[in-house]
Formats: C-alpha cells, structure tokens, sequence
C-alpha cells in the first residue's frame, strides 16, 4: 500500500529494495532448509558479491509469489544497474544492515520450536534488532528523498534520518509487540524476559503486563518522532505525507488494541481489520493538505494508543 502511493522519483528504487530485502527474508524463514544453508545464502547476498543456488530454497516455498521472486531474483539485482551510482549505493547500504538483522535473528535463536524457546537478554538486544531490520529503513527513505525530492531541498538530512530511524523502530516494535504469540512457538522471544516459556500460557499475561506496557510505550514515543517526520514534508508532498501517515495511524491502532486485549493468546491474533485500513486511507486523503486536520485524527488516535 505505502510502495503504492510513494513519489514516482522514488518508487522503483524503494521498491526494489523491498523486493531484495523480502527475498532474503523468505530465504531466512525457510525452514524446511537446513539453518547453515540459509546463513551462508544470506552471507553471500549480504553484500550482494555473489548470487547463491537458491533452487532449493525456492522449490520449498508454498507463496507462489515468494518462489517467483527467489527465481528471479538475479533480475533483481540486475536491475540495481538501472539506478545511478548514488542510489545503487543507499540501497546495497541498507540491504547489508537489514540481512545482518536477519543473520543475527537466525544465530541468536537456534531452534525452530517452543521447546527451543530463547528470549532476547536486554532492551539494548532488542533495540539493536529494531533499529536493523526497520530502523536502517528510515535512514534509508530519508537519504532517497533528499536526493530525489526538491522540496525537501532544506531538510537537515542528519536530524531526520535521526526521526526516520525511531519511526521504523516503532512500526518494528508494534510487529514485535504483536506476534508474540507466533514468534514464542518458532523459538523465538524478542522481550528480554528471564522466563520466556511463561509466555505460552495466555493466563500469565498479568505478570508480564508491566513489560509489554513498557515497551508499548516505547513503540508510541517512537511513532511520536514519526509524526514529527510526517509533519515536517511540505504539503505539496502529498504522496510521502501519506506514504508516512498511514503505517502511524494503523500503528497506533495496533497499538491501542494490543492494551485492550491478551497480546499472549494465540487464537486471537491482533490485526486492523481491512475495512479500518480503508478508513485510515479515506480520512488521511481528505486531511493530508491540512496539518490541523490531520492532527486533529491524529491526537484522537494517540490517545488511544496511549492508553
């Protein structure tokens, strides 16, 4: 949705390099091939010096979409040729911090079930894991639109690549935040909890209801410096401004549903319903010229997130 909408200055490079990054990341979530395999693959395509056999990889994918992308993939990287140097460059950068994300995700949790089941240490843990698989990708967008964007001309490009990094932890941890219950039965526990096989259990929410509140409180101060981003292009910017408003707004929503109800419960996965998202896009379009008008959404949605 946010590829969509995003300038045509910028579209196909941000998009390719969502296309490289979401074809290393099935590679990461393959399972069915061996754990080795799939670091070295990654380790290969870190720098992008080397295109791996990835035939195997691709033959397990059930996402006809995902197998198509890992079989294509050398097209991918081909077409990084189409972009002049400076860009080829923003993109190789932030691919290279967001597959080390993906390597450190596979060596720092070794199994594949919840009997393997390992939690993060500490906040510094998980903040570094945000700050490379989303984090990177704020820096990233900022860089490419003050190449491409001549209104952005002024931008302190240093300043908001600072509030662009927070803005993609924020959505990172919102994600983290949600898919507690699937990542806990893959292994995996991102809050740095001493007991993280608690967690299976729905009915101890309430002993780590400090932590998730905690760290949903994080995700709201970060989104906070995402508005600032989105407040900060100029109005004629249209298509950014909303590239940048509808993943907060549905962020908060997340949010604000995650206080209400048991984040644990794997029977209930929390999601914004599609008709939610399409209200998001209505009411933003009609805003997105208007700063009161969209703070005056804004603040009603923070609210609620804030709990």
């Amino acid at each position: 949705l946010t590829l969509s909408v995003l300038p045509p200055e910028i579209r196909s490079q941000v998009s390719l390099a969502y296309l490289l990054a979401r074809a290393t990341d099935t590679i990461a979530d393959t399972k069915a091939v061996p754990r080795a395999k799939r670091i070295f693959a990654l380790q290969q395509l870190q720098n992008l010096s080397h295109v791996p056999e990835l035939g195997a990889i691709a033959g397990h994918q059930t996402s006809t979409g995902e197998r198509q992308l890992l079989e294509r993939l050398e097209d991918c990287i081909v077409a990084l040729g189409q972009f002049d140097e400076a860009d080829g460059r923003r993109i190789l950068e932030v691919l290279k911090i967001i597959v080390g994300g993906q390597i450190f995700d596979l060596q720092r949790f070794p199994g594949e079930t919840e009997n393997e089941l390992v939690a993060l240490s500490n906040d510094e843990e998980l903040d570094r894991y945000t700050y490379m698989v989303a984090g990177c990708v704020g820096e990233f967008w900022t860089k490419m639109c003050v190449g491409h964007l001549p209104a952005l001309r002024d931008w302190n490009a240093e300043e908001m690549g600072v509030l662009g990094m927070r803005f993609g932890k924020g959505l990172q941890l919102v994600n983290v935040l949600r898919d507690i219950p699937k990542d806990l039965r893959i292994g995996r526990c991102y809050l740095p909890v001493s007991q993280p096989s608690a967690l299976l259990d729905p009915r101890n929410f309430e002993t780590i209801r400090p932590v998730c509140t905690r760290w949903l409180d994080v995700a709201v101060a970060h989104l906070d410096a995402g508005w600032q981003y989105t407040l900060r292009i100029p109005r004629s910017e249209v298509r950014l401004r909303l590239a940048c408003i509808w993943p907060i707004w549905i962020g908060l929503m997340t949010i604000a549903r995650l206080r209400a109800e048991n984040p644990l419960d794997p029977a209930r996965r929390i999601k914004i319903s599609r008709g939610q998202v399409y209200g998001v896009v209505v009411r933003s379009v009609m805003a997105s010229r208007s700063d009161v008008a969209l703070n005056q959404s804004h603040v009603a949605l923070r609210a609620a997130a804030a709990g």
